[in-house]
């Protein structure tokens, strides 16, 4: 991942309290992926909540870089990162083996894999994973707490595992529903939120450097104690954002 190292290329962002650097190229490839038409209007909808122009420019994603995204989901992030490292970009989507087992289990994914044209399914196991080359950014949404619980209840071993799959100097993208701070691993199945002290923990332990920690996904009028999917809060959780780098 090239991080802007001329200087005079650069323009200066401020991300959710956090200075960083941004291209004017990379700022209009975020621009232009949000943008695309093609995105589904559903997805659309979630933006203003999500805010991935913040979140994709927080993590400093530019065109040309090869990217690991875990658990896709439906894809909301995967067409903008698509768009966003264009061409000579890649895009691994990283499902969990198990869905491969499902019949129709791909399906979604890989059709729309084939629609973008830079992104590979590619079925793993979190904790012990590899991709065909070094990534420049591995990416998470909203799944990070899901990872203390199951069958890959080995966060541990999954942290390792994406440091491994990262250049030297590599970014470890972590968003995730945020619980209050000292919470504990026991909100991740009870509340499917994450302690945000404990990733930190978590992410330090595995090698990372904590670099930035965006406060974009900040919200006062959510506790933080309630699940997820309770209606009061659901599609409206405060979340928090780590920019983790492995060092170079």
């Amino acid at each position: 991942m090239r991080r802007l190292a001329v200087a005079l290329l650069s323009v200066g962002l401020v991300v959710g309290g956090a200075a960083i650097a941004q291209s004017p190229t990379a700022s209009a490839a975020i621009a232009a992926a949000v943008a695309d038409a093609a995105r589904p209007e559903a997805d659309r909808a979630r933006d203003a909540a999500r805010k991935p122009d913040q979140m994709v420019a927080f993590a400093g994603v530019e065109p040309g870089d090869i990217v690991a995204e875990m658990s896709p989901g439906g894809g909301y992030y995967t067409r903008i990162l698509s768009k966003t490292v264009g061409p000579n970009g890649h895009v691994y989507a990283l499902v969990p083996a198990a869905f491969a087992q499902r019949p129709g289990g791909l399906d979604n994914i890989t059709a729309l894999a084939a629609s973008l044209g830079n992104v590979t399914v590619v079925p793993v196991t979190f904790t012990d994973f590899t991709v065909e080359k070094p990534v420049d950014l591995v990416w998470t949404s909203e799944n990070y707490h899901d990872w203390h619980n199951g069958e890959t209840a080995n966060i541990a071993g999954v942290n390792a595992s994406v440091f491994k799959a990262l250049k030297p100097g590599g970014v470890f993208f972590v968003e995730d529903h945020a619980a209050l701070d000292g919470a504990g691993a026991a909100v991740t199945q009870e509340l499917h939120r994450m302690d945000p002290e404990l990733a930190r923990q978590e992410l330090t332990a595995a090698g990372f450097t904590i670099e930035a920690e965006s406060d974009a996904l900040r919200n006062p009028d959510d506790a933080r104690t309630a699940g997820v999917r309770d209606s009061g809060v659901q599609g409206h959780t405060e979340k928090f954002a780590f920019r983790a780098r492995k060092p170079g």
